[in-house]
């Protein structure tokens, strides 16, 4: 069977890709972070009820609302031990509620993430692999005992960071 409109098809998908390859993703990103001043939760969280995806709405939704409540110009970019900190937690209060709901759950990294929490090790894997240099980070944070355990239980690991929605900023009057 012969299709005629796949070459149609393609051109016209370039021509709607043009306009994001000729700004060179400067507008829409920064440093990898999208800028903004609100917090817009994508439409399939919605719709979609998978239990990883679910997890990471719940993630979503307290990293961006502990941004908001820090404030300033482009809360996108506020980055904040608490803020991760929190949010990693409530992505793991999330996923072991969906497995205790959906027998058939299944993800590497979040039941990775749950083991680094069982070891008592939450806040040293978010310093370890969030950080930035400006945090306040609690005293008792013990990132080199981390370390020494990750290396007999987190072999090959790859953190991750999946947020379900984008910064944009609001229309203002």
């Amino acid at each position: 069977m012969h299709v005629t409109y796949a070459l149609t098809m393609r051109y016209l998908a370039l021509l709607a890709l043009l306009p994001l390859v000729a700004s060179g993703g400067e507008i829409y990103t920064r440093d990898g972070v999208t800028d903004g001043d609100t917090f817009y939760l994508a439409p399939r969280a919605w719709a979609d009820d998978d239990p990883v995806l679910q997890s990471w709405v719940a993630y979503s939704l307290m990293k961006s609302t502990c941004q908001l409540e820090i404030g300033g110009d482009n809360p996108a970019r506020n980055s904040d031990y608490g803020c991760e900190f929190t949010a990693r937690q409530h992505l793991l209060d999330a996923w072991e509620k969906q497995r205790a709901e959906h027998d058939a759950a299944a993800d590497p990294y979040l039941d990775d993430l749950i083991r680094v929490r069982e070891a008592g090790f939450l806040d040293e894997y978010t310093v370890h692999y969030f950080g930035r240099k400006h945090w306040l980070v609690p005293a008792e944070v013990e990132v080199d005992e981390f370390r020494r355990w990750k290396r007999k239980n987190l072999q090959r690991h790859n953190p991750q960071t999946q947020l379900i929605g984008s910064w944009n900023y609001a229309n203002k009057k």
